[in-house]
């Protein structure tokens, strides 16, 4: 069991901005709130905007949060957003769910559908594993995920600037290296945990469930998503309206630190701004 008293504080909640709109903003696996910070002053000048540090997150203040056991799924990332949406008073948002934090958005509109007036799911992915059989291309083998996860387990820290090299783009170094700073953060213990229960998890029978209106934004080549996986959930996802994709032209998994200013006017465009 998970005690959610002073969560908002342990993962460093704030709100920034203001205006009648308010935007969450969850980084996903191996990030922090800071891979936020090219896009923030731009989002919160017309809008509130909440930023937090999930608890496997190196900036989180009270590492002993994260649990294996407890967040062996995303069930227990869902109480955390809503626990922390409650405390800082966020009664309605525009939720953008960065990676793994696409699917956590999905599961906690279909719990507390009255927090989330939107999704914006950037680099989602319900499934990431092929399934030959099913004729569905997650992007990855099981033979893939099992050589990373021994990599983690391994060589950490050999490990953190090869992934973050493959899953940014490569003309943008200082992205690069924000991004494995954040990664070495985390620590091998708890980057192995949250691998498994993020790249061996199946979420794609919640889609169809989302009611919420949907918006994707994808890269124009991410190796984590491929376009394969955006055809799909916008084919699952029923929100009323359908499921809007937009292409942000950069490379790699990270379109709001390597082309900012293009992924502030998707969502100004989304949010009729």
């Amino acid at each position: 069991m998970v005690m959610r008293e002073n969560l908002a504080a342990t993962m460093n909640a704030k709100l920034v901005g203001s205006g009648k709109e308010t935007l969450v903003l969850a980084h996903g696996y191996g990030g922090e709130q800071s891979a936020w910070d090219k896009v923030v002053p731009l989002l919160s000048a017309r809008r509130r905007v909440l930023l937090f540090d999930w608890c496997f997150s190196g900036a989180a203040k009270d590492p002993s949060l994260y649990n294996p056991n407890n967040y062996s799924s995303y069930d227990d990332f869902v109480e955390d957003l809503i626990s922390v949406m409650e405390e800082m008073k966020v009664t309605s948002c525009v939720f953008v769910g960065h990676s793994m934090s696409a699917m956590v958005g999905c599961l906690a509109s279909l719990k507390r559908p009255d927090l989330f007036s939107r999704l914006i799911l950037v680099g989602a992915s319900p499934r990431y594993l092929n399934i030959e059989d099913e004729g569905y291309k997650g992007g990855f083998n099981l033979s893939d995920i099992e050589e990373m996860l021994a990599s983690i387990d391994s060589k950490y820290e050999q490990w953190a600037p090869a992934f973050a090299s493959v899953v940014v783009d490569a003309s943008d170094p200082l992205s690069i290296e924000k991004f494995a700073v954040s990664l070495k953060k985390m620590g091998p213990q708890t980057a192995l945990s949250l691998a498994k229960t993020v790249f061996l998890s199946d979420h794609r029978s919640v889609l169809d469930k989302v009611v919420v209106p949907c918006n994707i934004i994808q890269t124009k080549n991410d190796v984590v998503v491929p376009f394969s996986v955006v055809e799909y959930m916008r084919s699952a996802i029923k929100a009323e309206g359908g499921c809007e994709v937009d292409i942000i032209d950069t490379e790699g998994h990270f379109p709001h630190l390597t082309a900012h200013l293009q992924f502030v006017q998707v969502i100004d465009r989304i949010l009729g701004c």
